[in-house]
């Protein structure tokens, strides 16, 4: 038997004024994700446990298995491990955006949280900017995707709150500064590398016209090592993961799955759809399981643009779901598995913890012929059907263990 999960952050939002009261799901075209809810299931899924921050690590964990009340850490001890950083159980890793503030009537605001989504190039070398001047036995920064980056604090306190920037947004910065107990040192150092932004070249190169300045970092979702079962243990089963989000494939390094990276893939709107489903099918030539994450849907929500969401989530289902739903009847045997993490509504610009819809089908379910479609993938359908899985990490279990 042959698994796949194929997973659109962010996909599920609200009922929408301009689209006649519809959510983008409704709004798209997505006759695959209709196809896999016609053939086979459909219902909604809690990946966000009740009390617990709509973040992407804890919903994915949810998705692969793992209850993030016994799990949860700081989703940059994730992305420590897909950038390779070896973590000792006295640090504290943060996840370092490059972000564009822009002052207002004496307040700083945050203006783009991605940086205009900076080039990696660029990027890289502002990160080596920041650990020539500011780097220490005790601080160390470590480059990554985009605006998507790592320090590492040895020996730091995390008594301390943090606050994602994409979910302050056009906000005066001050309330959401780190605060609590060592916060003083994190944001000495946001401060200094302020300073350091502000007169260094590297932080206005990015290739297009006039965009946002990387004028500064934002330290946020810090955590310590934590020890995780590994999949195959857990289910018996070898797997991959594919997704060019550091958050994402380093999840699945610390669970045992085997990264794959796609040329092409960039977690954004150009990203490689239709890659990331080619090579999704390859490895199910000699793997079990493969987890299939693709990023767009969600950076188009926090950048409040409709019409890329939309775009986003009809590219998602026909290069990626229709790629893998007509290639996998390769296979004798088969399960497909498509959802979002969590809802990012377009107008939140951020994540929220609402359950999401998923939909299941199977080989016995559709066999080799053609598949009508018979009902859509979208929040309203999926709410109607009245099957609901409370519990987010049980959802696999069910997909795996056949009793969707």
């Amino acid at each position: 038997m042959k698994y796949i999960i194929l997973l659109g952050d962010g996909m599920a939002d609200y009922p929408l004024s301009e689209l006649g009261n519809k959510t983008p799901l409704q709004a798209a075209r997505t006759q695959s994700m209709d196809t896999i809810a016609s053939r086979g299931r459909i219902g909604m899924v809690q990946t966000i446990p009740r009390g617990l921050p709509p973040g992407s690590d804890i919903a994915n964990l949810s998705i692969l298995g793992y209850d993030p009340n016994r799990y949860l850490t700081g989703r940059s001890v994730y992305e420590a491990a897909s950038a390779g950083v070896t973590l000792e159980p006295t640090d504290i890793a943060f996840r370092c955006n490059l972000v564009t503030l822009r002052e207002e009537s004496g307040s700083a605001l945050m203006e783009d949280y991605s940086a205009g989504h900076i080039a990696t190039e660029a990027a890289t070398k502002i990160i080596a900017v920041l650990n020539q001047r500011m780097g220490s036995a005790a601080i160390r920064f470590y480059p990554g995707v985009s605006y998507r980056h790592l320090m590492v604090w040895k020996g730091g306190s995390e008594t301390f709150e943090t606050t994602p920037p994409h979910d302050i947004s056009g906000r005066n910065i001050d309330p959401y500064l780190p605060r609590g107990k060592g916060s003083d040192t994190i944001r000495q150092i946001m401060e200094e590398a302020k300073h350091i932004l502000g007169e260094t070249p590297p932080a206005n190169e990015h290739p297009g016209t006039s965009p946002p300045s990387a004028n500064a970092i934002w330290l946020w979702g810090q955590g310590r090592p934590i020890r995780i079962p590994a999949f195959s243990k857990r289910f018996g089963l070898t797997g991959s993961v594919i997704s060019a989000v550091d958050l994402i494939k380093g999840i699945g390094i610390t669970v045992g799955l085997t990264p794959l990276n796609v040329p092409g893939a960039t977690g954004y709107l150009d990203t490689n759809y239709l890659g990331k489903a080619e090579y999704a099918l390859a490895e199910l030539q000699h793997k079990d399981f493969v987890f299939v994450h693709v990023e767009a849907p969600d950076e188009a929500s926090h950048n409040g643009d409709l019409k890329s969401k939309i775009r986003a989530i009809e590219d998602f289902d026909s290069k990626v779901v229709k790629t893998v739903l007509d290639g996998i009847r390769a296979f004798p045997e088969w399960k497909i598995l498509v959802l979002p993490d969590h809802r990012t509504p377009i107008l939140k610009k951020t994540h929220t913890a609402e359950p999401v819809p998923f939909a299941y089908c199977c080989s016995a379910a559709t066999g080799k012929g053609a598949l009508p479609v018979l009902m859509g993938f979208d929040e309203v359908t999926a709410e109607k059907s009245g099957f609901f899985v409370e519990q987010g990490h049980q959802l696999m279990d069910l997909f795996i263990k056949g009793q969707l």
